[in-house]
């Protein structure tokens, strides 16, 4: 498994179904590069279980994602044409609606294999990436199939990385909005551990 923070997130064009339900067949990463931070999340199929709850519990959230000006890209193996038919699906019936984020098509699974979460040349395992205005992958974190993935950490980590980087400071294990920080020093690592390390 290959670790991309630190790294530049690997760029593709490829179909994606958009919010208004078109077809984008020159999509691309890139296009957010310098405009907003990105969310890129992988899941390995349509019409399957876990999936359809990550997928709208992203679109259940994205207003928090907009306020944070994060873009929402969900991406599998699946065409554009069965992502259209599971957006067009209602959710009592297995479907997930119409989502407000893009879904990528990646039918020749070179996205995936692109960020190494492709399991078995199949489909792709459950991996998160985030990424800043820069284009850096700044967190990751891939689940194995049968495990869902937690969004309100996604969220989390968006506010870390915010956080450090309008203030400077970094963000102890557990670190939320409101709570402090810690000045990355010596000094400030004696501070905070003297006032918070019992509420760690």
């Amino acid at each position: 498994m290959s670790v991309l923070v630190t790294k530049p997130a690997p760029d593709f064009t490829a179909t994606a179904v958009m919010p208004d339900n078109s077809f984008d067949e020159a999509f691309s990463l890139s296009r957010y590069k310098g405009k907003s931070y990105v969310v890129l999340f992988f899941y390995p199929l349509d019409f399957t279980f876990v999936c359809p709850s990550e997928l709208i519990a992203f679109d259940n959230r994205i207003d928090k994602f907009k306020e944070r000006n994060v873009q929402v890209v969900g991406c599998s193996v699946d065409s554009h044409y069965t992502h259209a038919a599971w957006r067009n699906t209602p959710v009592d019936r297995g479907g997930i609606g119409e989502l407000r984020y893009p879904l990528v098509a990646d039918l020749t699974k070179s996205i995936a294999r692109d960020y190494d979460v492709l399991v078995n040349d199949a489909v792709a395992l459950r991996g998160s990436f985030l990424i800043d205005k820069d284009g850096i992958v700044r967190h990751q974190v891939v689940n194995d199939l049968p495990l869902g993935r937690n969004v309100n950490e996604m969220l989390r980590m968006i506010d870390a990385l915010q956080f450090n980087e309008q203030h400077g400071e970094v963000c102890p294990a557990g670190w939320e909005e409101g709570k402090k920080g810690m000045k990355p020093s010596a000094a400030g690592v004696a501070d905070y551990l003297a006032k918070e390390s019992k509420g760690l």
